[in-house]
C-alpha cells in the first residue's frame, strides 16, 4: 500500500528550526525534510518509517511548513510564492479570554475558523497539498492535524483517487462539524472514540508511542543535574497542571521547559522556573538530565492517561512521576514502571521520597523503559493501524 501521513508543526518550532539552520529555507525538498526529521521533534517520520519497515510505501507531508512545501512545488513545476514563515495563520487572544473560553473550545472552533482564529492553510498551501496527493497517489491518507486539514479539505483529497481516509486526534473534536468523510477516526482517548461512534463514524483507540531508533540518534546521555523537571505546554487548557507545578515550584527546584508563560500572571512562581523551549533532541536530553520528570495531563483528558510524555520520558529511560488515571494500568504498572501521584500533596511527598532514593528511581525508570520497548513503539502502532486498514479494505 501507499500511505501518506499529513501533519503540521508549531510555528514556534519552525521558526527555531530555520534559525538554527541558516540557508535551509532555500534548500531542496529532500534536504529540508531530512533536517526536519533529524530534529526528532514531535512524531518526525516515525509513522512513515515504520509503515515502510512493514513493507509499505509511506511518506510524510508537513502541511503548514511553507519553506518545505514551496520547495516541493518549485521542484514539480508549480508557480508559487513564498508565503512567509508559515502558511498557518492564527491570531492570539488576550490571556483572560483564552482562560475563559478554554472549556468551550470544541463548540467555538467552527466559528473561530470562520473569523480566522483557528489554524488553517491558505489557498496556495492547499493547492500544493492537493498536487502532492495527485503525485503520490496514496491508498491511505492518515491525517494527524484535523485543524489545518479540515473535513472540507479532506473531501477534496477523497475526490483524488478515493483513498481511505483516517483521522487521528488527541484533543476534543470540534462540535457541529460533519466528520463523515473519514473512513476511520483514531484517538488515544476513549471519550473521543465514543464521540465519533455516536455520530456514526467508525472510531478506534490508538495510543501514541516512542521510536526506539532515536536512542541511536541522540548524543551521549548528559549529566543528571536537574532535580525536578517539567517539559511541555502551560496554557489555559492546563489549569490542573498549572496548580501542580506552582505547588512544586514553591517547595522544590523545578525547571520548567516549554512555551512562553504569557497567559500566567506575573505573580506565578513558574516565571522564575522557566528555562525556555526545548525541541526534539534538546527535549529528550532534558528528560535524561532529570532525576524526576513530571507529567500532568491536559484538563480535557479527564480520567484517561495517554499523552505523549508518558512514552517520550519512559522511552529515553527517565524516571516519570505521572498523574493517576483510571486506565493508567493498561499502559504502565503504577509505581513499578512509572511513579504515580493522586493529589498535589501526594505529588509533593512523592518527589521528596524519590529524590532521596536513587536506587528506586533507577529501577522504576528501567522497568518503564522496558515496558515501552515491549509494547509502546511506533512499530507496534503502525502494525495496529495496518490491521485496521485491512478491515476497512475488506469492507469496501
Amino acid at each position: 500500500m501507499r500511505i501518506l501521513v499529513l501533519n503540521a508543526d508549531y510555528p514556534r518550532f519552525l521558526s527555531w528550526l530555520y534559525r538554527r539552520h541558516p540557508g535551509l529555507g532555500s534548500a531542496g525538498y529532500v534536504a529540508q525534510m531530512s533536517a526536519r526529521n533529524a530534529s526528532l521533534f514531535g512524531v518526525a517520520d516515525f509513522y512513515s518509517r515504520n509503515f515502510a519497515a512493514l513493507g509499505h510505501t509511506a511518506a510524510e507531508i508537513h502541511v503548514n511548513n511553507a519553506w518545505l512545501q514551496t520547495a516541493w512545488a518549485r521542484e514539480h513545476g508549480m508557480a508559487v510564492e513564498m508565503a512567509g514563515p508559515t502558511a498557518s495563520g492564527t491570531t492570539a487572544l488576550p490571556a483572560w479570554l483564552q482562560r475563559a473560553v478554554a472549556p468551550l473550545k470544541p463548540m467555538l472552533r467552527p466559528l473561530a475558523r470562520k473569523v480566522g482564529l483557528s489554524p488553517s492553510l491558505d489557498r496556495q498551501a492547499e493547492a500544493i497539498l492537493l498536487a502532492q496527493i495527485e503525485d503520490f497517489k496514496p491508498d491511505v491518507v492518515l491525517n494527524q492535524d484535523t485543524f489545518h486539514v479540515d473535513p472540507r479539505l479532506m473531501r477534496r483529497i477523497k475526490a483524488i483517487g478515493r483513498p481511505l481516509l483516517i483521522g487521528q486526534i488527541g484533543v476534543a473534536p470540534s462540535r457541529g462539524v460533519d466528520w463523515s468523510v473519514y473512513d476511520l477516526m483514531m484517538s488515544q482517548m476513549s471519550a473521543n472514540v465514543e464521540f465519533f461512534r455516536r455520530l456514526g463514524v467508525r472510531a478506534e483507540v490508538n495510543h501514541l508511542a516512542f521510536e526506539p531508533a532515536l536512542l541511536d540518534m541522540l548524543p551521549p546521555p548528559p549529566v543528571t543535574d536537574i532535580d525536578v523537571s517539567f517539559v511541555g505546554t502551560v496554557s489555559p487548557d492546563h489549569q490542573q497542571r498549572i496548580a501542580l507545578l506552582e505547588a512544586v515550584a514553591e517547595r522544590y527546584d523545578l525547571k520548567l521547559f516549554g512555551n512562553p508563560l504569557q497567559t500566567l500572571p506575573a505573580s506565578s512562581p513558574l516565571h522564575r522556573c522557566f528555562q525556555g523551549e526545548v525541541w526534539g533532541v534538546d527535549m529528550y536530553q532534558t528528560l535524561r538530565r532529570s532525576k524526576i520528570t513530571l507529567n500532568s495531563h491536559i484538563d480535557m483528558a479527564g480520567r484517561e492517561a495517554g499523552n505523549m510524555r508518558l512514552f517520550e520520558a519512559t522511552g529515553v529511560g527517565a524516571f516519570l512521576l505521572t498523574d493517576f488515571k483510571d486506565n493508567l494500568h493498561t499502559l504502565f504498572a503504577p509505581d513499578r514502571e512509572v511513579a504515580v501521584w493522586r493529589s498535589i500533596g501526594d505529588c509533593l511527598d512523592a518527589i521528596g521520597r524519590a529524590l532521596g532514593d536513587a536506587d528506586s528511581r533507577a529501577a522504576i525508570a528501567a522497568a518503564g523503559q522496558a515496558r515501552t520497548m515491549a509494547q509502546h513503539t511506533y512499530r507496534h502502532r503502525a502494525a495496529e493501524i495496518l490491521g485496521l486498514i485491512e478491515t476497512l479494505r475488506a469492507a469496501r
